[in-house]
């Protein structure tokens, strides 16, 4: 018996003691003989289970017995599995199978084997480099932005199966992986072995602007964000800023608690966000004393999402900094992760979370303190200059508006 089998048996078992301990423990059965009298509740209840399973069980005999192509058990039990989340209509409840958790995960930990490059698929069909990390194995094979990936290990691969590609291109580190690649300017294909290491996802960055000002980015809250931010943060600190832009445009949120980290740092003490589940019940996350002597302003866009709108909600509502740029994506719901052991996993909204002033944002985003768009024209652009960049020009000029006036 495969080990999903044995969770779904279990699954099925569960809900069976469940039934089981029901009826024994809220109500009060009579015997007669070898018969056993209950109420009509619990007959109906039991009964439905009965139809329920039977039938599930009986179209599965029927479609692996009669599909016109021999099924393949592994994914018609994960289809099952996800069928279950599916039913609950929220695209934040989710089954993974084995490659997508172990994808979720690596993004997580915020590690993971492989050459350290990131790509995307072409508008022309093929896998096409964005940008190599800084040393790591694809920046030192000397990969470039605009390569154009046509085969991995000697199989042919296309942007329409870009996931298939980059589980191929990942690996234990240490293994080595070959790309051939086509690059402008370039006759002929090429190809470059590389030896996959262990790549750590750097979720947070940071420079000096100008007039003692400093600009700092978040990409995502992976289990290193804070402990990166805190360093970040300490070393713009020890140039005596007068002034902080944290930028969590296209941040797709991440780890609730790294989130909180970074809150804690910055807001003095404050409700920083709470929870409330489906019974009511909530859960206040708060920061201590502890908070920046400087002006901040947040940059935000449709792209910010779930934790880069905690803290956004959480500085907004507590007045400690101004949000500016156009209103964020509006997740306001917090999901629990289970790993199943068997190499799979899920995750399921288990509560609502609430900005500080009890504001509920799902659906609905957070509107910056001020609102400014970017021009159309560098919406696409990939690379922009601080003086292209509209939104970041007016963080600037709020930041020297509130210096002058301390």
């Amino acid at each position: 018996m495969s080990k999903k089998r044995a969770i779904m048996g279990s699954m099925i078992l569960v809900l069976i003691t469940g039934l089981v301990t029901f009826t024994l423990t809220n109500v009060f059965a009579l015997s007669v003989g070898d018969k056993v009298l209950v109420s009509k509740q619990n007959y109906e209840y039991t009964k439905k289970m009965n139809e329920t399973y039977s039938k599930m069980n009986n179209l599965k005999s029927v479609i692996k017995e009669n599909y016109y192509q021999a099924v393949d058990e592994n994914k018609f039990e994960d289809g099952i599995i996800k069928g279950l989340f599916e039913a609950l209509d929220d695209p934040y409840s989710v089954y993974m199978n084995k490659q997508e958790f172990t994808s979720f995960m690596e993004h997580t930990h915020g590690s993971y084997g492989g050459i350290g490059v990131v790509m995307s698929p072409g508008k022309d069909g093929f896998i096409t480099v964005v940008a190599p990390f800084e040393d790591t194995p694809g920046d030192k094979a000397g990969m470039q932005s605009g390569d154009k990936i046509i085969k991995v290990n000697d199989k042919d691969v296309t942007a329409d199966h870009l996931d298939e590609a980059v589980a191929m291109i990942k690996g234990k580190p240490g293994t080595k992986v070959t790309l051939t690649i086509m690059r402008l300017g370039k006759k002929e294909p090429f190809s470059v072995e590389l030896t996959r290491e262990e790549i750590r996802i750097k979720t947070v960055k940071s420079r000096m602007l100008e007039d003692g000002l400093a600009y700092l980015r978040i990409t995502m809250f992976d289990e290193k964000t804070s402990e990166d931010f805190m360093a970040h943060l300490k070393k713009l600190e020890k140039q005596n800023i007068k002034g902080l832009v944290i930028d969590l445009r296209d941040n797709p949120g991440g780890l609730l608690s790294e989130c909180v980290r970074i809150a804690d740092r910055l807001l003095g003490k404050q409700t920083i966000v709470y929870t409330q589940n489906r019974a009511g019940k909530r859960q206040y996350e708060k920061s201590d004393k502890n908070k920046v002597n400087y002006p901040l302003v947040l940059l935000v866009n449709g792209g910010s999402a779930s934790a880069s709108e905690i803290l956004s909600g959480a500085v907004k509502d507590t007045k400690s900094g101004t949000l500016i740029g156009t209103t964020t994506f509006g997740k306001g719901l917090v999901q629990q992760v289970i790993d199943l052991k068997d190499g799979t996993g899920f995750k399921l909204t288990t509560s609502q979370y609430f900005t500080p002033n009890g504001i509920y944002i799902h659906g609905k985003g957070i509107e910056p303190n001020i609102v400014i768009e970017m021009p159309e024209a560098l919406k696409e652009k990939i690379n922009i200059t601080d003086e292209e960049d509209v939104q970041l020009q007016k963080g600037i000029e709020v930041l020297k508006e509130k210096i002058s006036k301390e």
